[in-house]
């Protein structure tokens, strides 16, 4: 199945978002495109320890953390901070890991894929919704 086709079954599909890196600061990036993706109907968990919540719901620490099921891992972080998230997530099972455009991490990309995870990388969330609603 080709790429977009994966990304387009995974957002129809998809429940929950957890949010490594969202920001409660409505100037940020990683809230603007949270926001959207609540307004379309997903639901938004916050993974950042320097907040206790954002866009109305509660903000987890870490990953492992978050107490429900997780359908995509979206990451609003560093590249070099990838690998943690990636180790992370495949503990968890989760399978969907959503880089963010500008997050770039082959390496880390290549051990999720390894360990059955689809990932995304270098695309914004907000723009394939967008386009796939269109």
């Amino acid at each position: 199945m080709p790429e977009a086709e994966k990304i387009s079954e995974l957002l129809k599909n998809a429940k929950t978002i957890a949010v490594v890196g969202l920001s409660d600061n409505p100037a940020r990036t990683s809230y603007r495109v949270s926001a959207y993706m609540q307004s379309q109907g997903y639901r938004i968990i916050p993974v950042n320890p320097a907040i206790s919540e954002a866009l109305g719901e509660k903000a987890y620490p870490t990953l492992s953390e978050v107490p429900e099921k997780i359908d995509i891992v979206n990451v609003f972080r560093r590249p070099e901070h990838v690998p943690e998230v990636v180790d992370e997530a495949i503990r968890l099972g989760v399978p969907a890991i959503w880089m963010q455009e500008g997050v770039v991490h082959e390496e880390a990309a290549e051990k999720a894929r390894q360990a059955g995870i689809f990932v995304v990388m270098n695309r914004c969330i907000l723009k394939e919704h967008g386009r796939l609603a269109r």
